[in-house]
């Protein structure tokens, strides 16, 4: 593929791989003298080039080092993997990121943050096996999850708050050992003093207010926007009147939900009677 080939707009795949030979050539490196300095085969970066292989976020890392970029091949490479995503959901990623509060409702399955890589992995591949998504893509959504709960470990993270349904707790995603695994890293990020995790027990029954996952976030300019997803896409709300009568339903739902100790005992005793 030479540079004239396709358009660098025509999908982040291709303009990765031809930003990865402009600047190559530019230093007037071969492929081979590239793959060294990266650590892979002159073979690969033939690939990567064509795009016949699929950037990972350890390439474009060590791209932007190799060639003192910045942050130019990681942004492709985010831009590459987003394209996988639910429609609607990059939009609401990049609100996440920048948020200075988070409250999230998990109904069914633990929401992505909290969300170990095994729990995530076994979510994914599940959906592969369906034929929902190519393996490509689970890849993908795993490894744009691991970027997305960077969130979690910056020096001044978000606050934030979780209401989890309690069926969150015995859905035996993945199996024993990796639901017991979820299960305990709930316990620990419920620890955080910037992290609350309640549940909402079954016997709340019809006053579980919410029948859809549903998160908020507060942004630096002290707006607040929503996100919920259907089966086909995902969609941020900004309607002031929506997402106040979001919050709305969410304080109801705090007032039902069981007290942050009591939630804390009953994630532990889900664990213990999954893995004693």
């Amino acid at each position: 593929m030479s540079d004239n080939d396709a358009a660098p707009q025509s999908s982040p795949h291709v303009r990765f791989g031809l930003e990865l030979r402009r600047s190559r050539r530019a230093r007037q490196w071969s492929q081979v003298e590239l793959g060294k300095r990266l650590g892979y085969t002159g073979a690969f970066v033939s690939y990567l080039e064509r795009a016949k292989r699929a950037p990972t976020r350890e390439v474009a890392v060590k791209a932007d080092e190799v060639f003192e970029t910045g942050q130019k091949f990681y942004e492709l490479w985010r831009k590459y993997t987003r394209a996988a995503l639910l429609e609607g959901f990059p939009e609401f990623a990049d609100a996440e990121a920048k948020c200075r509060r988070l409250r999230t409702v998990g109904l069914i399955i633990v929401p992505g943050l909290f969300q170990t890589p095994a729990y995530a992995a076994a979510l994914a591949h599940a959906a592969v096996r369906r034929g929902a998504i190519t393996q490509t893509e689970a890849d993908e959504r795993i490894e744009y999850l691991a970027v997305r709960q960077e969130l979690l470990n910056q020096k001044a993270p978000p606050v934030l708050h979780a209401v989890l349904e309690e069926g969150c707790l015995h859905r035996a995603i993945g199996g024993h050992q990796v639901m017991a695994e979820q299960l305990r890293h709930l316990e620990e990020l419920a620890q955080r003093p910037n992290i609350t995790i309640q549940i909402a027990p079954f016997s709340l029954g019809e006053n579980l207010t919410f029948t859809l996952p549903v998160v908020l976030l507060d942004l630096p300019d002290h707006s607040v926007v929503g996100y919920a997803e259907s089966i086909a896409k995902g969609h941020l709300e900004r309607s002031r009147a929506a997402v106040t009568a979001w919050s709305r339903e969410y304080d109801h739902l705090l007032v039902e939900a069981l007290p942050r100790a009591p939630s804390l005992a009953l994630i532990r005793k889900a664990r213990k009677e999954i893995q004693p």
